[in-house]
């Protein structure tokens, strides 16, 4: 007898963590994924100015959607901000697991948007968390916070403890969200899970993140712009570990009504990040620029509790995230996906 897989409901899944979570889920869960394909959406890039990045992100989120399809998931093309129809779907998919991911991903996008950022991140939220309370089955309701709510580091390393002070639009509302989430279980009893991870990094990330933008400047031959001198520090996960870490909370009664930093677990200068670059481009170019003032000096995150409650242990560190990073873009130049200044 076929035994029925547990299904998993993942909003915002064609999007960087989503689409990776859920084709590293599909082989043992029945998985759905829910996306507007409003935030970093093909039609927003070719609404852009026409060059050779944005014709690259595009490829690489049509690729996203085609790995989707491949790995025979089901898509949903539906904006979460519409509570009626968001509800309707939600009780038709009828999940055991159920993944918020929907959100404006970079803080920089969140303090020159605010409304926009509120309406795919908070709003989403609230109508995920709503529709969830007629779910019978609901074993859990997983919401991805950040690191930046954490606000300045304080000391070198933060816990789940350490008493968050946000700064700026993007910090602020992951933790509206956090709280929304526990309230949620505090007043209907959602059983819940909340992620912070912190500087990720990955293939097939559009959003352009620190070490995203780092490799590509480097590919086109321009200069890598270091905000101050270099020294701040930052957790760098790699999108494989977080992954990872997500599966495992999902199989451990443990991580139920918790909150959980998911992280490498050791900070990096941004020097060190460049050291390693040069490696792999050894003329690189460096440019530095005024430093943000509303992007929180931060450091490590502890892991002690992913590693205690789940017996969670990080893989990757930057060394070795980068060079499968730099080898992926390697072979997505080689598959003609974009031209790099290096190879004129």
């Amino acid at each position: 007898m076929k035994v029925k897989k547990e299904k998993v409901l993942i909003i915002g899944g064609s999007g960087f963590i989503g689409h990776n979570l859920a084709i590293k889920l599909c082989k043992d869960y029945e998985v759905s994924v829910v996306d507007s394909f409003d935030v970093n959406n093909i039609k927003n890039f070719k609404s852009k100015s026409s060059n050779n990045q944005n014709s690259f992100y595009i490829k690489i989120l049509n690729e996203r959607i085609r790995l989707l399809k491949e790995s025979r998931i089901k898509i949903y093309n539906q904006d979460a901000r519409n509570y009626k129809k968001i509800s309707k779907l939600v009780d038709k998919i009828n999940p055991n697991y159920f993944f918020h991911l929907a959100a404006v991903a970079h803080a920089n996008v969140s303090n020159k948007n605010p409304f926009s950022t509120f309406d795919n991140s908070v709003r989403t939220l609230e109508n995920s968390l709503d529709a969830s309370r007629s779910l019978k089955k609901l074993k859990r309701f997983f919401y991805l916070s950040s690191s930046m709510l954490y606000g300045q580091f304080k000391k070198s390393t933060v816990n789940e403890n350490t008493i968050c002070e946000p700064l700026g639009i993007y910090g602020a509302l992951k933790f509206a969200g956090e709280k929304m989430v526990i309230g949620y279980n505090q007043v209907f009893n959602t059983p819940y899970t909340i992620i912070r991870p912190s500087a990720l990094y990955g293939e097939r990330c559009v959003s352009r993140r620190v070490i995203q933008i780092f490799i590509e400047s480097a590919l086109k031959n321009d200069p890598v712009l270091v905000n101050g001198d270099g020294k701040e520090k930052l957790d760098f996960t790699y999108i494989g570990d977080l992954i990872n870490g997500m599966i495992k909370m999902m199989k451990s009664n443990k991580s139920k009504n918790q909150i959980f930093n998911l992280t490498y677990g050791k900070s990096r200068s941004i020097l060190e990040l460049i050291n390693i670059l040069k490696v792999y481009f050894p003329k690189l170019k460096i440019k530095t620029i005024k430093r943000d003032k509303l992007m929180p000096i931060r450091g490590t995150l502890s892991m002690k509790k992913a590693k205690n409650l789940i017996n969670f242990t990080s893989e990757y560190n930057l060394e070795r995230g980068m060079k499968r990073m730099i080898n992926w873009y390697r072979q997505k130049e080689n598959e003609k996906y974009f031209i790099s200044k290096n190879k004129k």
